[in-house]
């Protein structure tokens, strides 16, 4: 099969598509014909060798976590897939989705959403897992309460935005001037241009601030929190002395896949709850673009790999 590894970290030209050995499901795990596979920052992270989970001694590795495809073959002990059940999964670290084909644990697959197309939804799985987990498991985000979402025009923003309104919550979002009115699409009822507005002149007494962004943002988020609200932060660990100051929880957190809240979110999709913005399509080949792309263009939405026969 062919697939895209590094074998040390460097710049998009690291990435190689290779020929690979097609894995085999084991006991619990699915063969998956991959169809899409999505591109998120954790790689080119990993393929820079800044991100601190993966060693230069764990290389090479293909890259890329999530994935829709079809079922192949069923290793031992799994009942819940049939062989050609579409489904999508976010994979686990140990295994990448830049291939053609790849083994994983049935616990963390779900049937796509059937009103999505493969591409649409393999650029689900990470972004929705990391916004679901983020406000729900982390922040503890309930009805009637306000979330502030910092940075809510890029992979994982939009599903934190779509989320949170279809839970009850009274959605602020931070965004640039030109990804206003598609953050009010999704559902934000106040919409903060960030290079001309303040956020802390608009929005006050805040339940749960979801930081996709860090930096001079979450230094001047802690002001608009109620005292017992959250900072939760994808980015890197909050300052624990400036939380207990503020009289707030705040952690940094890392997704996990997760087949049950798959499931849900492929029901709210379905459901028309939530929409799905893809960004810009490449093919498996032009994965060092497609990082290039996602790393110093303006994304919006998700950017998404093609694979399989029928896309060479």
């Amino acid at each position: 099969m062919k697939a895209v590894r590094i074998h040390e970290f460097g710049g998009p030209e690291v990435l190689k598509l290779e020929e690979l050995p097609q894995p085999e499901a084991g006991p619990g795990e699915l063969l998956i014909e991959v169809q899409a596979a999505s591109a998120n920052p954790v790689d080119y992270k990993i393929r820079k060798g800044d991100y601190p989970a993966v060693k230069a001694d764990q290389l090479p590795i293909v890259l890329g976590r999530d994935i829709a495809g079809i079922v192949q073959k069923l290793g031992i002990g799994v009942s819940d897939f049939v062989e050609g059940d579409e489904v999508f999964t976010m994979l686990p670290q140990d295994r990448g989705a830049f291939a053609e084909w790849v083994a994983a644990p049935a616990n963390v697959c779900a049937l796509k959403p059937a009103s999505l197309d493969m591409v649409q939804a393999a650029s689900v799985p990470l972004a929705a897992l990391t916004a679901w987990q983020g406000l729900f498991d982390h922040g503890g985000l309930k009805a009637g309460q306000r979330v502030l979402i910092h940075g809510a025009t890029g992979g994982v923003g939009p599903f934190a935005v779509q989320f949170a309104r279809a839970k009850g919550a009274e959605v602020f979002a931070t965004a640039s001037s030109d990804g206003i009115e598609f953050v009010k699409g999704l559902g934000a009822h106040r919409a903060i241009d960030y290079r001309a507005e303040r956020f802390e002149d608009i929005v006050h007494d805040v339940d749960l601030v979801y930081d996709l962004i860090g930096g001079e943002t979450e230094d001047r988020s802690w002001q608009v929190l109620k005292r017992g609200g959250a900072l939760i932060s994808t980015v890197h660990e909050p300052d624990a002395e400036k939380a207990a100051k503020a009289g707030v929880q705040a952690s940094r957190y890392t997704a996990q896949p997760n087949g049950e809240q798959l499931r849900e979110i492929a029901r709210m999709i379905d459901a028309g709850e939530v929409k799905v913005t893809l960004d810009k399509v490449f093919p498996l080949a032009s994965a060092a673009e497609a990082e290039t792309h996602l790393e110093n263009d303006h994304v919006r939405g998700k950017v998404v790999l093609t694979v399989g026969a029928q896309h060479r």
